[in-house]
């Protein structure tokens, strides 16, 4: 995203794994601290410490400076949830079970794969749009 700046857009859908306890509570989480201006800041904590269980997640909330109080009743209302369980059916109608999977301007990657790979399809799809 740097080395592109101003150039790309991020989209980032959920699309929680199924057989692992906490994946949908995870993605519900990032979306509650999004509305308090700390999706990626949640993100990362998760991925650092790799506990997601909601005793875990609302200690991230509170280390991250959170309004715990309503993060937790979020959490627990599942107000989030709608937009995790849409992520998750835009995913199957586009036929995608895997994560990641990555779409650069229509061209689908699954799996983890060299930034190569992601500059040789960003460059691809830059040039296309500075020729029109």
């Amino acid at each position: 995203m740097q080395e592109y700046a101003g150039r790309l857009k991020l989209v980032l859908k959920h699309y929680p794994y199924r057989y692992r306890d906490y994946s949908s509570i995870a993605a519900q989480a990032t979306e509650a601290a999004k509305v308090q201006g700390k999706f990626w800041e949640m993100h990362d904590l998760m991925m650092e410490h790799k506990k997601l269980d909601r005793d875990s997640l609302i200690g991230y909330a509170q280390e991250l400076g959170l309004d715990v109080p309503r993060f937790q009743r979020e959490l627990d209302g599942k107000v989030y949830l709608p937009i995790v369980d849409a992520d998750v059916a835009l995913a199957k109608k586009l036929n995608f079970f895997q994560t990641p999977t990555f779409v650069i301007n229509g061209q689908v990657l699954v799996g983890e794969r060299p930034i190569e790979k992601f500059r040789e399809l960003i460059d691809k799809a830059l040039a296309k749009v500075e020729q029109q």
